[in-house]
């Protein structure tokens, strides 16, 4: 541990908040606007996200478990249906509709039947019925991957964890535009807000 975990351990941080007994995998934004070079909204690590993300969908789907995804989707270029968000992230343009960015980016692809929270804003709560959904499929934790680390897989993390969901970010799942963002939001996150886990320990999670 570093002196900084250090010392928000003894100030009372970072506690574990560990796993409950009905897990749902919530994958977010697996667009192809995050791993297309020459998107405005490319990242760099995106495609070794996507694989870590592909691996936990298919621990989940042979447990039998929830698959949850999320897309963002506006009805034109003018991003009407979040116009605050628009006006400070104009990129958010390529969600319009037609745009092939804002498809989902292979291997990454729901199948018939999984849950698709199609969003505005950055956090899959915001405005969705995801967490009556989640509720009545009787799911206590969420494990977290996606895009972007510092954007729409935070925003859901923290309002996993308002509405009751125990967030379990996997860090090989994630990524951002620079490693400092990501590795400073996954900190603060963990400190706070979720608890941030590897893969390794994820994928037996989701098999037991």
């Amino acid at each position: 541990m570093s002196a900084l975990d250090d010392d928000y351990a003894a100030a009372g941080f970072a506690r574990r908040l560990g796993w409950g007994t009905h897990p749902a995998v919530l994958l977010v934004d697996a667009a192809l606007a995050y791993t297309s070079p020459g998107s405005p909204l490319y990242l760099s690590a995106g495609q070794a996200a996507a694989g870590a993300m592909e691996a936990l969908a298919e621990a989940a789907r042979a447990a039998a478990l929830p698959v949850v995804w999320t897309r963002v989707h506006y009805a034109d270029e003018s991003c009407g249906e979040a116009p605050l968000f628009a006006a400070k992230v104009p990129a958010l343009k390529v969600f319009a509709a037609g745009n092939p960015l804002g498809e989902f980016a292979p291997p990454l692809s729901p199948l018939p039947g999984e849950l698709v929270v199609v969003k505005h804003y950055a956090s899959a709560f915001a405005g969705t019925s995801l967490a009556a959904w989640l509720a009545s499929h009787g799911v206590d934790t969420l494990v977290i991957g996606g895009y972007s680390t510092s954007g729409c897989v935070r925003a859901s993390a923290l309002d996993a964890l308002q509405h009751g969901f125990r967030p379990m970010v996997v860090r090989e799942a994630c990524a951002d535009r620079d490693a400092g963002p990501h590795e400073h939001n996954l900190f603060d996150l963990n400190a706070k807000y979720a608890d941030v886990v590897g893969l390794d320990e994820a994928l037996p999670a989701l098999q037991r």
